[in-house]
């Protein structure tokens, strides 16, 4: 160190790179780091411990504000959790639907990670071209669930309802349309040579370091590990499809990025098949005290009204037990540990996030580089502090 003295500064909570409300705390020899402190907690709202005082139907919304760039997935995984304690089984299409929304919903939740990465990094053009293509994918949801960011669409036992004529056509079109929209994001970053210096060589994590601190998602297959739960433990009929595990050879930032990039084709070849197999039949587990009868039913139906209003305000009662279920989210492995104890409420709900794993890895990723390297390394890891803080 030229003076002998090391700076130390917050980048951060409000600094736009930290997406949202991280604060680190960096040590600095001149511009190269030599210690890095995340702090988090900022936005936290104890959404689990609020769950344990809700029924198992109305902790699906809060579900939503984890990752809320992907939030299906989320509701994916809640919802399966819950299907494992109450030891029923979902009807195969709404498996297929269900597919389908995650899939759009991670295709959702990277087009925001790479349009605010390159952004951070100085690439402008890439957010109004990424933007546009989720505002497609975001019409669709709203289409079906009346929402564009949060939708709750799926619910215990299956889904609010069944998909209409005019998703099915929308995603037709969006199918046909979203090649053409990958091949214009690798236009500008893939061989961009200013997108390549600043990724390159930069928050390189070995396959062994990945695996050690808890990696999974992008960020452990960038590093070259092919884990995928679609895959590993396949779950909601994903054993039915059939796609790629892309990984990548140094675990650095251009990996990380290469391997979201191919995930965007794998994730529409998912889709493109669920939509020409979907199957016929319900999409609500046959079941009185879990599905809630439709709405023309309750305008028709007094028994269906207060069926509603029960399963509503009441919920199912889950019998005792404990289960643990992941799915494979937008940033790695979301999972969801709950216990049953016998009444309309979860006991106790633990959510195990992906994004509060890579960010203790911050420090590993950031040692020895450049103070604007701390920018690429965060983006690369695309996490979301809703997910953190809970």
């Amino acid at each position: 160190m030229a003076d002998g003295k090391i700076l130390t500064i917050n980048m951060g909570p409000h600094h736009p790179a930290t997406h949202g409300v991280l604060r680190l705390v960096l040590e600095l020899d001149g511009e190269t780091i030599v210690k890095v402190t995340p702090h988090i907690g900022h936005l936290h709202r104890g959404i689990e411990k609020i769950a344990e005082n809700m029924n198992y139907q109305q902790v699906i919304p809060l579900t939503d504000r984890f990752d809320y760039t992907a939030a299906s997935l989320n509701n994916l995984g809640y919802c399966t959790a819950v299907e494992k304690l109450l030891g029923i089984d979902v009807p195969k299409r709404a498996q297929y639907i269900r597919v389908i929304m995650c899939e759009l919903a991670r295709i959702m939740g990277h087009h925001l990670w790479i349009g605010s990465h390159a952004l951070d990094i100085g690439a402008m053009t890439v957010v109004f071209y990424t933007f546009r293509d989720r505002e497609m994918i975001m019409n669709l949801t709203e289409e079906v669930s009346g929402y564009r960011l949060t939708p709750s669409y799926l619910r215990v036992g299956g889904l609010a309802h069944d998909i209409t004529p005019k998703f099915i056509e929308d995603l037709r079109a969006f199918i046909k349309w979203f090649p053409t929209a990958v091949d214009g994001y690798n236009t500008l970053l893939t061989d961009n040579i200013i997108w390549r210096k600043r990724t390159m060589g930069i928050g390189t994590i070995s396959a062994e370091d990945a695996v050690n601190y808890g990696f999974t998602g992008p960020s452990l297959r960038g590093s070259g590990v092919p884990y995928d739960l679609r895959k590993a433990k396949p779950y909601g009929s994903y054993e039915d499809f059939d796609f790629q595990v892309p990984v990548g050879d140094n675990g650095d930032v251009y990996d990380r990025y290469l391997v979201r990039m191919e995930e965007f084709t794998q994730s529409l070849n998912i889709i493109e098949q669920a939509l020409e197999n979907l199957p016929e039949g319900p999409v609500n587990v046959d079941n009185p005290l879990i599905a809630n009868p439709q709405l023309d039913d309750v305008q028709e139906d007094i028994s269906a009204l207060i069926r509603r209003f029960k399963i509503q305000c009441q919920g199912p009662v889950v019998p005792e037990g404990e289960v643990y279920h992941a799915v494979e989210g937008s940033k790695g492995e979301l999972g969801f540990y709950l216990v049953g104890d016998g009444t309309e409420n979860p006991y106790r709900m633990k959510v195990r996030s992906p994004c509060f794993i890579l960010v203790s890895a911050l420090e590993k990723m950031m040692l020895g580089h450049m103070i604007a390297d701390a920018i690429s390394v965060i983006g690369s890891i695309d996490i979301v502090l809703g997910e953190i803080d809970r």
